[in-house]
């Protein structure tokens, strides 16, 4: 299984603990395509919700249904970043439109203050 950066999997995120994001849903693959290629055992992700936020520009990007093949308008949450293991992968949606890389990587140096 080839994983890419900024590709949209199906994963399964159980068992969540506090406030992380669980259930299997869609994510986003942010990791670098330099570990990708190794290949490396885990990958660096963003959750996806359907629960949209339309006020919340920073912390979330929209993706627009039917954008990179998601069947529901969905958020990318920019503040839910982590690794997970890459059996947890399951299943490649689609990949990210430039426009929306773009916002993903400008709201990850925001919230990770990398500028």
């Amino acid at each position: 299984m080839q994983i890419k950066q900024f590709e949209i999997w199906i994963a399964d995120l159980n068992p969540e603990i506090g406030t992380e994001s669980g259930k299997t849903r869609s994510v986003l693959t942010i990791q670098t395509n330099l570990l990708n290629k190794i290949p490396h055992p885990s990958t660096i992700i963003c959750p996806i919700t359907t629960n949209v936020k339309k006020d919340s520009d920073i912390l979330r990007v929209h993706i627009k249904k039917g954008t990179a093949n998601v069947d529901k308008a969905c958020d990318i949450m920019i503040d839910q970043i982590r690794a997970i293991d890459n059996k947890r992968l399951t299943r490649r949606i689609g990949i990210l439109p430039t426009e929306l890389i773009d916002k993903v990587k400008e709201n990850i140096q925001i919230v990770l203050d990398l500028e």
